[in-house]
């Protein structure tokens, strides 16, 4: 058999849309963004963040204030702990022998230091989670690619095999905690402003993280034909829609993105969160709820862009607000993605595979040309066929 994936399993190596082979793996990678621990590590792992892209020192110390506001400890690497362990809470409640081991991609503990853990206990077949649930470079494509670089770095490229689960923005699993928090946020509203009218001025807002606009152009496969916005921002819309059709509710909804970090000269996606709050009192809007469908878990950008500045924005506009919660370690959540790892394991076909949207089940191995980074060109990546 031909081998097109780097480092794929058998089942995977010809780069299938959906594996048909069942894979028996030895071990779990938990991979995430990575974080601070405090104040002496704000700098070095911003530079981390920023490595390739010339960011002066200047700018990163205008970012630092961000982490520093909070001991200089980003909270994601505490929830990545939690996570890691309720993970093998599940894993082992349903009998599979698998060890979850967790690296970061920009802070300790490092990818390939997790890869030279799963080699030293004798795994050789992972399959890896990433915490992120969307197509883009930033959240699928850079996984692939720094998984590439850990294998290179650790100099274990002959030696492992790593599979990726599917990106899961529309899994029930990863779902479901947003619709039970934004049928929260509206009790809560309707007992806070009793006079309130749910369905006319309320508005909820889907907010994720933007990203420039080229490289949202060409997140997905370009053959879906998804658009200016790419299938980062259609997977958004459709799980969006999905939460407000099963919280049954038919109050004014939008998407709205936050945490650019970009020139002004660089087109992002918009409309900035900011800038969607402010406008809302002129559309006889009183209240929002805001719905952080970008994210697995409440880290920085959402403790800091969303409960800091967003709250602040709708506090300064008059408007009621309350926050949904993030997956985190939401037991919903935590056993979709062991179903995302069993869907490997046994070769689930495609259409027994859940997705609450008519986008998904999304592809086991990444089509080619996916999730271009236009300023970085492409790099040698796993799990998804070059380029």
């Amino acid at each position: 058999m031909s081998e097109l994936v780097r480092n794929a399993t058998p089942a995977a190596a010809e780069g299938p849309e959906h594996v048909t082979e069942p894979t028996q793996y030895d071990a779990i990678l938990l991979a995430s963004f990575g974080g601070p621990e405090g104040q002496d590590d704000v700098i070095p792992f911003l530079r981390n963040v920023t490595r390739g892209r010339g960011i002066p020192e200047e700018r990163l110390e205008e970012v630092a204030h961000h982490y520093r506001a909070f001991d200089g400890i980003s909270p994601i690497n505490a929830q990545n702990r939690a996570l890691q362990i309720a993970l093998q809470a599940e894993v082992d409640r349903r009998g599979l022998n698998l060890p979850v081991i967790w690296g970061n991609r920009n802070w300790d503990p490092y990818l390939a230091d997790a890869l030279r853990e799963a080699s030293d206990a004798g795994h050789k077949k992972l399959i890896a989670i990433a915490t992120s649930a969307y197509s883009s470079y930033s959240s699928c494509r850079q996984y692939r690619e720094d998984f590439a670089m850990a294998l290179d770095e650790s100099g274990l490229g002959d030696v492992l095999e790593i599979d990726k689960v599917r990106q899961f923005f529309d899994h029930p699993g990863f779902v479901e905690p947003f619709i039970e928090g934004v049928r929260e946020g509206f009790a809560q509203l309707a007992a806070e402003v009793p006079d309130l009218n749910l369905e006319t001025e309320v508005e909820v807002l889907f907010s994720t993280h933007s990203i420039p606009s080229t490289d949202a152009a060409r997140s997905g496969p370009e053959a879906r034909g998804f658009g200016e916005g790419g299938a980062y921002q259609a997977q958004h819309l459709a799980v969006a829609e999905a939460v407000m059709l099963a919280a049954e509710s038919s109050a004014p909804w939008q998407l709205v993105f936050q945490s650019r970090s970009g020139p002004p000269s660089m087109p992002w996606l918009e409309p900035d969160i900011n800038d969607a709050i402010a406008e809302l009192p002129a559309r006889g809007i009183r209240a929002v709820i805001i719905v952080p469908l970008g994210f697995v878990s409440d880290h920085m950008e959402v403790k800091w862009d969303l409960d800091n500045e967003a709250l602040t924005s709708a506090a300064e506009a008059g408007l009621a607000a309350v926050r949904v919660p993030t997956p985190g370690i939401h037991p919903a959540y935590v056993s979709g993605l062991v179903d995302l790892v069993l869907e490997r394991v046994q070769a689930t076909p495609a259409a027994e595979r859940p997705a609450v949207t008519k986008l998904g089940p999304w592809y086991d191995v990444c089509r080619p040309g996916c999730c271009e980074n236009v300023r970085l060109g492409f790099k040698p990546a796993i799990s998804g066929l070059a380029p």
